[in-house]
């Protein structure tokens, strides 16, 4: 799914420390999942990830809009996250979304070093 993926430390402690965390099933398989972390009226979309013979199927779309459900009733009222540059189908998505781009952080991911396109979603 991703070419520097999350450790499994690192999704052991998102569950741990309660963040929002949906997962979308098929036929009891995991096929995607979104973390996200709030705090007072802002959030972050931290990682968003569907299996690749899942994608283009509507799963990553429908885990944003029920996350973004969920931090709505949280009383989030914007919503930021970071996308590859290079990742234009992720960045389609977002903005069907009600995303829009906000920033541009240098050589943010690794594996390979690239930028990182902000976005940001008033909720």
């Amino acid at each position: 799914m991703f070419s520097d993926p999350w450790s499994e430390r690192d999704l052991t402690e998102c569950l741990r420390t309660g963040v929002p965390f949906l997962v979308a099933e098929r036929e009891g398989a995991v096929v995607g999942y979104v973390i996200a972390h709030h705090a007072l009226d802002e959030a972050e979309i931290l990682n968003l990830g569907v299996g690749p013979a899942q994608q283009r199927q509507g799963i990553g779309h429908a885990l944003v809009h029920d996350m973004i459900v969920h931090l709505r009733a949280l009383g989030v009222e914007k919503v930021f996250l970071e996308v590859r540059e290079s990742n234009a189908i992720a960045q389609r998505l977002y903005q069907a979304l009600g995303f829009a781009q906000v920033g541009r952080r240098r050589s943010y991911y690794r594996l390979p070093v690239e930028d990182a396109v902000v976005l940001r979603a008033a909720i």
